[in-house]
C-alpha cells in the first residue's frame, strides 16, 4: 500500500512535470564590464591598479595577462556556444538586456534572452571558477533551464 498522501503526490508529480518541461538554453552570453579595443584594455588595467575598476566576470576568466587555462578548458566543454562579450562590444538586443548590470550572463531561450546572472552573483564567485559552475547551475535551476545536448 502506497502511504503518499494525495497532496504529497501532486506536490511531487507537479516538481516533475517542472522538470519535464525545462526549456533548453541553447547558447549563453557573458559580457565584461569592461570595454574591448586597446584603449578599454588600457583603461581597465589602469583602473584595476589603481584599484577603481573591478570586473568579477574577468577574474574568474582571466590571470594577470591572459585567459586562464581552467576557464578554456570550462568553455570549450560546455555543451552550448558560449559567447564573451566586451560592453562596447554588445549587439542592441544584450545591450537593451543588460545595461548598467554588467558583468552578467545571458541566456538564449526558445529565440529570446535571458538575464541569469548579474554583478552580486558574479561578485560572490571571488574569481573561483568551481563557483562559478555551482552558481550558473543553481540559476538555471531556479529558472527551469537546461543546456542543450551537444549531440
Amino acid at each position: 500500500m502506497n502511504s503518499t498522501s494525495p497532496q504529497a503526490h501532486d506536490e511531487q508529480q507537479d516538481r516533475l512535470d517542472a522538470t519535464a518541461a525545462a526549456a533548453t538554453v541553447t547558447g549563453l552570453v557573458m559580457v565584461y564590464d569592461a570595454d574591448g579595443g586597446v584603449r578599454g584594455e588600457l583603461s581597465y588595467v589602469w583602473g584595476k591598479l589603481r584599484r577603481t575598476a573591478h570586473c568579477s566576470l574577468c577574474s574568474i576568466t582571466h590571470g594577470l595577462t591572459r585567459e586562464r587555462r581552467s576557464w578554456t578548458n570550462w568553455r570549450d566543454g560546455v555543451p552550448v556556444p558560449v559567447t564573451v562579450l566586451h560592453r562596447n562590444e554588445r549587439d542592441p538586443d544584450v545591450e537593451a538586456l543588460s545595461g548598467d548590470r554588467t558583468p552578467c550572463v545571458l541566456a538564449h531561450v526558445d529565440g529570446e534572452l535571458i538575464y541569469l546572472l548579474g554583478p552580486g552573483e558574479l561578485d560572490a564567485c571571488d574569481g573561483d571558477l568551481d563557483v562559478f559552475e555551482r552558481v550558473l547551475a543553481g540559476a538555471l535551476d531556479r529558472s527551469n533551464l537546461a543546456l542543450a545536448d551537444a549531440s
